[in-house]
């Protein structure tokens, strides 16, 4: 069974793509997270965007791929429940605990 993952897209009073996620990440539905980032890209041609995962409980390592895939290009927003895995994957130094976009 596939593992609850929600994903919805918005643009900021900036115009720039944030791409919301809340549930679990994995490989499971590391595929659909990976699209929702590649629409996200194609939309700024270039340019960078935003990843809220604030509403995120689990992230393996397919989740933390596909933000690897796109690290030079976006902001995270992220909570306490995932600083353990950016700061060990590195990816924290591009990550704001600030909701404000």
């Amino acid at each position: 069974m596939a593992t609850p993952l929600e994903l919805s897209t918005r643009a900021s009073a900036d115009g720039i793509p944030v791409v919301t996620v809340a549930g679990e990440i994995d490989m499971s539905n590391a595929g659909r997270f990976r699209d929702a980032l590649g629409l996200a890209a194609a939309a700024v041609d270039g340019g960078s965007f935003v990843v809220d995962l604030t509403g995120v409980e689990y992230l393996d390592s397919a989740g933390v791929h596909v933000l690897f895939a796109h690290a030079s290009r976006i902001r995270l927003i992220a909570g306490p429940l995932l600083e353990p895995v950016l700061t060990v994957s590195g990816l924290s130094g591009i990550t704001s605990a600030d909701e404000s976009q």
